[in-house]
């Protein structure tokens, strides 16, 4: 699982960085999915009540913490016979929810700038390889697809159903 969780970090976080140049503080004031879904950061550290932040600014602080949580060697061991701690897999799927939300405000807000780029594709593939492996392990609320619905729909057929 570990494996597959840095996987799917790398593939937005470049994806994210090299597309969407236009996710300024200007363009993107709020970090949000569409008008009906707002993200609001949250991370018992700085931000220690839920804050409104810009997308850019969110999305480079979800990053940081992915990558803080991917670094911890209490978390996701790297060292054979280490074990992962008894809470990993919330940790997962609250990783595997934020990144989630960085897919919907790209698909939200960017997918012209992804078709601009003939990049529609390679973000399809990512996405469907994100919605298989949280699908399968059960790591997301079939609620919060809500803003991709019709999307997730699309590329997994039976999302709808369960």
């Amino acid at each position: 699982m570990s494996v597959n969780v840095v996987d799917l970090f790398n593939q937005i976080n470049l994806l994210y960085g090299s597309m969407c140049e236009d996710c300024t503080e200007q363009n993107c004031p709020v970090m949000n999915a569409g008008p009906r879904y707002e993200y609001l950061w949250q991370d018992n550290d700085k931000y220690k009540t839920p804050t409104r932040l810009s997308a850019p600014k969110y999305i480079e602080t979800l990053m940081d913490w992915v990558d803080q949580q991917l670094s911890d060697e209490a978390i996701f061991p790297t060292h054979p016979g280490s074990k992962v701690p008894p809470d990993f897999l919330q940790i997962v799927k609250t990783i595997m929810r934020r990144l989630f939300r960085v897919y919907a405000h790209i698909y939200h807000t960017h997918l012209d700038e992804i078709s601009a780029c003939n990049a529609e594709a390679h973000l399809s593939t990512c996405f469907k390889h994100f919605l298989y492996f949280v699908q399968e392990f059960n790591l997301i609320p079939k609620k919060e697809f809500e803003p991709l619905q019709e999307v997730v729909e699309t590329i997994i057929p039976l999302a709808a159903t369960g």
